[in-house]
């Protein structure tokens, strides 16, 4: 399906996605980009991709399909880096969980948003980095939202759906800005929150006794506040005007718990458990029924 694909950064998300095409023959050649060598070395080594570089304009040359898996920080960089070294049938996808953000870089590079470029964003991964962390089978069952424009080329569109199709995702389409309203309530808020709790504990006093005697919920709840940070600074800033309003909503429903505490009964807040423990059955429930 791909002669030639290029994954500019080889770690668990673009990792996965080579393995899993590697896996299904759905690949001839893969070059991978990165700034770190050793882990573009572990990648040759372990057969994730054939070459490496650390030049993205390097690893875009030439290529059918170009997959950017890199910080949202380092995107208006790369973008920039690939401008003028791609060919004129290169299809152009990216896997960045802020997509207005994403646009916004791709046009100040390219001054407008190229027809055979489809962003698009995998609902999937760890707590885990780098290539090590790359899993064949990440994408099963998981969704990948693609935010096509209006004018971005059908034919680019069928071949990202086809790849994504291939690992094992189920594919969706949304409008960006619906995309970045999502997510912020989704994922972004939730990492926030976890990092929130584990360092206000850690700042308190005797915190070693307080982590010592952590229950599973603890863990459950706080697992991805072991999430890169720069990463997840970079997506919190990006997708801040989304985000902020989440957090307005968040805190007014902690006030209405703080409040409900009062009520020596607990009416009130076994209103809010039962609602939210009928509305969690039904989100496992629809995975179930998805095959996740």
């Amino acid at each position: 399906m791909i002669e030639r694909l290029a994954v500019i950064g080889v770690g668990l998300i673009g990792g996965s996605l080579a393995k899993a095409l590697r896996a299904a023959g759905a690949v001839g050649e893969i070059i991978g980009c990165g700034r770190g060598w050793t882990n573009l070395e572990r990648a040759l080594a372990l057969g994730v991709i054939d070459h490496a570089t650390d030049d993205p304009g390097r690893a875009a040359a030439k290529a059918d399909v170009i997959f950017i898996a890199a910080p949202l920080g380092a995107m208006h960089e790369i973008f920039a880096a690939i401008k003028g070294k791609i060919m004129p049938h290169t299809v152009i996808t990216d896997a960045g969980s802020v997509k207005d953000s994403v646009i916004q870089d791709v046009i100040k590079v390219f001054g407008a948003i190229p027809a055979n470029f489809v962003p698009g964003h995998p609902i999937a991964g760890t707590e885990h980095s780098g290539v090590e962390a790359a899993l064949v089978d990440l994408y099963q069952g998981r969704r990948v939202i693609l935010t096509p424009l209006s004018h971005t080329s059908r034919k680019a569109i069928d071949l990202v759906e086809r790849i994504w199709l291939v690992s094992g995702a189920v594919v969706t389409h949304m409008e960006a800005a619906r995309h970045d309203e999502i997510l912020a309530a989704t994922s972004h808020l939730p990492h926030m929150l976890a990092f929130s709790l584990v360092d206000v504990l850690a700042r308190m006093q005797e915190n070693d006794e307080i982590f010592k005697y952590a229950a599973g919920g603890f863990r459950d709840f706080t697992r991805i506040a072991s999430s890169n940070p720069v990463m997840w600074r970079d997506i919190c800033i990006a997708n801040r005007n989304a985000l902020q309003f989440t957090l307005q909503n968040f805190a007014q429903e902690l006030n209405n718990l703080a409040n409900a505490l009062n009520n020596s009964e607990g009416t009130e807040l076994l209103k809010i458990f039962t609602r939210a423990k009928a509305a969690r059955d039904r989100y496992l429930d629809g995975i179930s029924d998805a095959g996740e």
